[in-house]
C-alpha cells in the first residue's frame, strides 16, 4: 500500500465516527423532517397521510406564526446590536493595562456557563420577587412592577438576561482579536498626530473586522434560535418567539407536520440572513 493511500485510509478511519454520528443525528433527521412537512403526522401515531403542501398553506393563515416571526426579528436586531456593543466594550476594557484584567475576564465570562433554562428561572424569581420587593421598599413605581407583566417590558427583560449571559462569550472572541492588533501601528499613529479615537476607528476596527464577522454571525444565529430563555422566562403568547412557537405546534398541539414545516421555513430564513451577513462582512474585510 502506497503512503498516500495509507494516509487517506487513516484519515477516513479518524473522521468516520464523527461523520457517522453527524449523519445519524443531523442529516437523516433533517431529511425525514422535510418529508414529514408533507404529512399530517402527529408525532406519535405511526399512521399518517400525505397532504402535499397543505401544511405550508396552513402556516400562511397562522396569525400567531406571523406575529412570532415579527417579534423574533425585532428581538434579533436589538440583541445583536446590544450583545456586540457590550461584548466589544468589555473586551476593550480587559485588554487595557489593568492589574485585575484576568479576574474581570473570568467574571464577565461566568454567566455563559449557566444553562439557559436555569438562568431563566433564576431571573424570573429576581424580576418577580427580588426587584419588586426592592422597588416597594424604595417606593419606586418602576421597580415595584415586574418587567415580565406586559409584552414590551418582558421582551426588554429577556434582552437584559440574554445580554448578561452572552456578552462575556462574545468578549472572549473580541479579546483575542484586540490583542493581535500590532502595537507598533498604534504607536506610529500617535507619533503622526492621530487622536485615540482616530487610531481606534482607522486601525483597531479594521484589524478586528474578522472577529466582528464571527461575532455577528454567532449572535444573529443564537438570537433567531432563542428558545430556552423564552421558554423559562416569558412563555406567554404575547412574547412567544419563533422557536417556542414551533415547539408548541409540534410537541404541545401534536401537529408535527405543521411544526416541521415551520421549522423548515425558519431554517431557510435564518440560513439566508446569516449567509448574507457573512458575505457582506467578508466583502468589507477585503475592501479594508
Amino acid at each position: 500500500m502506497s503512503k498516500n493511500r495509507k494516509e487517506q485510509r487513516d484519515l477516513w478511519l479518524f473522521i468516520a465516527p464523527c461523520l457517522f454520528s453527524f449523519i445519524m443525528v443531523v442529516v437523516i433527521p433533517f431529511i425525514m423532517g422535510i418529508y414529514y412537512t408533507f404529512t399530517d403526522w402527529n408525532g406519535a401515531n405511526p399512521a399518517y397521510k400525505f397532504v402535499g403542501f397543505q401544511n405550508y398553506i396552513e402556516i400562511l393563515k397562522d396569525t400567531q406564526f406571523r406575529y412570532s416571526f415579527e417579534i423574533t426579528i425585532l428581538y434579533t436586531i436589538a440583541s445583536v446590536i446590544t450583545i456586540n456593543f457590550i461584548g466589544f466594550g468589555l473586551a476593550y476594557i480587559v485588554t487595557r493595562n489593568l492589574k485585575s484584567k484576568n479576574l474581570l475576564r473570568t467574571g464577565f465570562f461566568m454567566p455563559n456557563l449557566i444553562g439557559g433554562l436555569i438562568l431563566g428561572f433564576i431571573w424570573q424569581f429576581l424580576f418577580n420577587s427580588v426587584f419588586t420587593s426592592i422597588g416597594q421598599s424604595l417606593n419606586s413605581s418602576f421597580l415595584s412592577t415586574s418587567l415580565l407583566q406586559n409584552r414590551n417590558t418582558a421582551m426588554l427583560a429577556m434582552l437584559i438576561v440574554a445580554s448578561w449571559q452572552y456578552a462575556g462569550y462574545i468578549m472572549v472572541i473580541y479579546v483575542a482579536s484586540l490583542e493581535n492588533v500590532p502595537t507598533d501601528l498604534l504607536e506610529a499613529s500617535h507619533i503622526d498626530g492621530a487622536t485615540g479615537f482616530q487610531a481606534f476607528r482607522h486601525i483597531t476596527i479594521p484589524m478586528v473586522r474578522p472577529a466582528i464577522t464571527v461575532c455577528l454571525f454567532l449572535t444573529l444565529a443564537n438570537s433567531f434560535k432563542m428558545f430556552d430563555l423564552n421558554f423559562s422566562l416569558t412563555p406567554a403568547k404575547p412574547t412567544e418567539m419563533l422557536s417556542l412557537n414551533i415547539y408548541k405546534e409540534a410537541f404541545v398541539s401534536n401537529n408535527m407536520g405543521i411544526g416541521q414545516a415551520k421549522a423548515i421555513i425558519f431554517f431557510i430564513v435564518v440560513t439566508a440572513i446569516s449567509l448574507t451577513q457573512v458575505y457582506y462582512n467578508k466583502k468589507k474585510e477585503v475592501e479594508v
